[in-house]
Order: structure tokens, then C-alpha cells, then sequence
């Protein structure tokens, strides 16, 4: 009962940090729209960067680099392309609007709540070894998920969701996480050997939703040496934050 208390609680303040977007409310619709652009490049680079440099190295610590591994990747990756393939047979021929959300805010919340499931799974796991162990990964995890969360919503604002209503999905996927502590607690030993294999595949949905949907949406914009710069840089630096936060792991 301790390890199921500890755990939940947990996962519930690190699911807090989706609600991250209320930093945005005080600002003006005019001054947000013209950040939003740079939230997606940084959102593209900490996807990239948490693929890369965290979830497959972490895959690979725990199984080694084999066949298992890189086929988890390629699942993620083949199952987003289907899912995104359904979500625009369903939704293409209506334009991008508040009432009619572009496809990458879909694919973005799926892929969020993939590794928000992983991320429960990890957490519930850890508490199931030790509350010392529990409380590290914990901190951890919500070092991860503070600058994910802040290109999530950035993410949803670009593809047409109002401000409540990108708070409202974004927490309500930060919630998938209960799910994964819930079977990690309750499923120990059979999550416990296949935690690596669904880091991998998250790894996989994150490469894709970076690459398919959130960069080709710079591609959109029109060509220019600041602009491209500054887009530039907001990747680097999201991919940069990532980094620092595993060395600090």
C-alpha cells in the first residue's frame, strides 16, 4: 500500500506539469502567436533530443542494442504513420481552425501520451524497488518533463487549439500516466522485463512526430535569415535542455 501511495502521488505532481501553459494566460493572443513557431522548433528538438539522448540509450542499458530494440523503434514509428494516415483521412478536408485542429495536434498528444504511459510504468516500477529509488526517478522524470511540456502546449496553441482547451488536453494526457503506475504496481512482473522495449517504441513516436509533423510546419513559413536563425536556435536549445537534464539524471 505504501509503494501503490507513493507511487500515485508521484505520478500525479509530475502529470501537474502539463498544466505548465498558465504561464501563457496573462499574455496578449498577438504577442503568444508570434512565439508559437519557436515553441514548435523547440518542441521538434526536446522530441529529438529525448529520443536520441534519453529513451533509446535508457532501451539500450537496460536490453542491449539488438534486434529488439530497433524493431520497438520502428513499431513506434510505422504505428504513428498509421494512426496520422486515419486521423487525416478523417480530418483533411477541413481547413486548420479552433474548431478543426490540424493533424500534428493529435499525433503530438498521441505521442505525449505514449511516453506519459512509460513514464508511469517507470515510476511505479522504481517505487516497487524502494521509496528511495521511487523519489530519484520521480525527480527525474519531472526534470524530463517540464521543457516536453512547455513545446506540448506551444504544439497545441500552433495547430488550433484554444488556450483552455490545449490546458485541458494536455493535463488529461499527463493523466495517462496513472495508467502506466497503476499496471506497474499491479503487473510488476510482467512490465518489469518489457519496460525497455516500450521506452524504445515511445523513442519511435517521438522521432516520428518530430519529423513527419513538427518540422516540415517550419518548412512552411516563409524563408528568412532571422527567422531561420532564431528557429535554429530554438531547436538546439531543446535539444540542449534534454541533454543537460540527462547529465543531471
Amino acid at each position: 500500500m505504501v509503494a501503490w501511495l507513493y507511487s500515485l502521488a508521484s505520478i500525479f505532481a509530475v502529470s501537474l506539469t502539463s498544466l505548465i501553459g498558465v504561464l501563457t494566460l496573462p499574455l496578449r493572443e498577438e504577442d503568444l502567436r508570434k512565439t508559437l513557431l519557436y515553441l514548435v522548433s523547440f518542441s521538434a528538438g526536446g522530441l529529438f533530443g529525448d529520443a536520441f539522448l534519453h529513451l533509446i540509450p535508457d532501451a539500450i542499458e537496460d536490453s542491449g542494442f539488438g534486434i529488439p530494440v530497433s524493431f520497438s523503434v520502428l513499431l513506434g514509428i510505422v504505428l504513428s504513420f498509421v494512426v496520422e494516415r486515419f486521423l487525416q483521412w478523417r480530418h483533411c478536408h477541413i481547413p486548420t481552425s479552433k474548431e478543426h485542429p490540424h493533424s500534428l495536434v493529435y499525433m503530438n498528444l498521441f505521442g505525449d501520451a505514449v511516453h506519459n504511459l512509460i513514464d508511469g510504468l517507470i515510476i511505479g516500477g522504481s517505487y516497487v524497488a524502494g521509496t528511495p529509488l521511487g523519489v530519484a526517478t520521480t525527480l527525474a522524470v519531472l526534470f524530463h518533463e517540464i521543457p516536453q511540456e512547455i513545446g506540448d502546449f506551444g504544439v497545441l496553441l500552433y495547430g488550433g487549439f484554444s488556450k483552455p482547451r490545449a490546458l485541458l488536453f494536455n493535463f488529461v494526457t499527463g493523466l495517462v500516466a496513472l495508467v502506466g503506475g497503476a499496471a506497474a504496481l499491479g503487473l510488476s512482473s510482467i512490465f518489469q522485463g518489457s519496460v525497455s522495449l516500450l521506452t524504445a517504441f515511445a523513442a519511435g513516436s517521438f522521432i516520428y512526430v518530430a519529423g513527419s509533423d513538427l518540422i516540415p510546419e517550419l518548412h512552411k513559413e516563409e524563408p528568412g535569415l532571422l527567422r531561420s536563425a532564431l528557429q535554429l536556435l530554438a531547436f538546439f536549445l531543446g535539444v540542449m535542455v534534454l541533454f543537460i537534464f540527462v547529465l543531471l539524471e
